[in-house]
């Protein structure tokens, strides 16, 4: 499978990435309800099986049980497996020192002595300045914990002054994870996809399916059915999913022409862009595979401009 680099020089992965915010998510997925640890291993087996080898988690996923989840599988696979995390900067983590400490509690619960990627969770700064933060960043990357630093929805001047002081250490910032779908395209337009390309900073995609939108499983008529977090977001009610017919529409019509799925043309979409790598949720084998249905094909210009006018409103 081909691989891409995580900024100008960082490590390379695969151009799909397993997210696992559901794996231990008790508040928003409901784990353990109708799925558990059999079901997140049986994923995990299946995405090695399908050649992905990406893994984005945090310490916050699950309290923690998303990390201790990987660093169970981790264990009994011999394969190279990339993993990245994130740091929380919350308001009672003031000191450099905070940040070896999260970082080691991840380490931990991963089982592994350093991790692929480290990102910032999101760009509050709180008691701890962004200098302290970044400098804190790179000292682990010379201790040879962090492979490579990035953060997570910063805005294009946030991202900026991150690579800035990164830079002053030699350090580049290689990721910004960051929303991004055919509903959600607001990067395009308020400098932050401009930014990155700019820095050879690469996209994380997360939310690429619009929380399972653009499946096209979600209809008006099933709308009132929801019994996760999904029932409160209006974007799932009966006038949110008519509002997204046409692109679910389109989606469906491409997906007839290559034999996929609309999901998976949606991802690579996202993938066709270059140096964008969608983080696409699962929490079994079986939506493991169809996530990997985006990979190995290509669609083309002409689709390509169909899907991006057709989405163009939620720019």
């Amino acid at each position: 499978m081909e691989s891409i680099t995580l900024g100008n020089n960082g490590p390379a992965v695969t151009p799909l990435c397993i997210g696992t915010w559901a794996w231990g998510d008790k508040l928003f997925w409901n784990y353990g309800n109708n799925y558990g640890a059999d079901e997140l291993q049986a994923a995990f087996t299946a995405a090695l099986e399908v050649g992905v080898t990406f893994f984005d988690s945090a310490e916050v996923y699950g309290l923690g049980l998303s990390e201790q989840f990987l660093g169970q599988f981790l264990k009994k696979t011999d394969k190279q497996v990339e993993i990245a995390t994130k740091y929380g900067p919350f308001p009672w983590r003031f000191i450099n020192q905070s940040v070896a400490d999260a970082l080691t509690d991840s380490l931990k619960r991963l089982q592994r002595e350093r991790v692929t990627l480290y990102q910032v969770h999101w760009p509050f700064t709180f008691f701890m300045s962004q200098e302290t933060l970044m400098n804190a960043l790179a000292d682990e990357v010379k201790r040879g914990r962090i492979e490579a630093v990035g953060v997570s929805n910063y805005s294009e001047q946030q991202m900026r002054e991150a690579h800035q002081i990164l830079a002053a250490r030699g350090v580049p910032l290689a990721v910004n994870q960051v929303r991004y779908s055919l509903l959600t395209r607001q990067i395009e337009t308020n400098g932050i996809l401009k930014t990155a390309r700019e820095l050879g900073v690469t996209i994380l995609a997360y939310s690429p399916l619009a929380q399972g939108l653009l499946t096209g499983k979600y209809t008006p008529e099933h709308a009132s059915h929801l019994k996760d977090g999904r029932r409160i977001d209006p974007r799932f009610s009966k006038a949110g999913l008519q509002k997204i017919e046409p692109v679910i529409s389109l989606l469906r019509q491409i997906g007839e022409i290559h034999g996929r799925t609309p999901a998976q043309v949606a991802l690579n979409w996202l993938i066709a862009q270059g140096n964008i790598i969608p983080i696409a949720g699962a929490k079994t084998a079986e939506q493991v595979r169809q996530n990997a249905g985006a990979l190995g094909w290509r669609l083309s210009d002409d689709e390509m401009k169909q899907l991006e006018e057709v989405s163009r409103p939620y720019k």
